[in-house]
């Protein structure tokens, strides 16, 4: 299992993302590129795989850490 935390600035977060004021074309391709590699980390590792989870920084680190307890776990224990 793969488990991400994706920063909401330098990933693009749909809800929290603020273009900067200055250099934009630089920080547009940026954040472009950055999620196109994420898009293809995860393709590439669930080719080989690997269960991959992404989660947002903002996202509660007491839910996001059940999530990934609940998937790790057998599946007989899941709810």
């Amino acid at each position: 299992m793969a488990v991400f935390i994706d920063g909401c600035y330098w990933h693009g977060c749909p809800e929290h993302y603020r273009r900067p004021a200055s250099n934009v074309d630089y920080w547009d391709d940026k954040v472009v590129r950055n999620r196109a590699r994420d898009a293809e980390t995860t393709t590439r590792l669930e080719a080989d795989g690997w269960t991959v989870l992404r989660y947002w920084e903002h996202e509660s680190p007491a839910e996001v850490a059940l999530k990934v307890a609940q998937m790790v776990a057998p599946k007989a224990k899941r709810s």
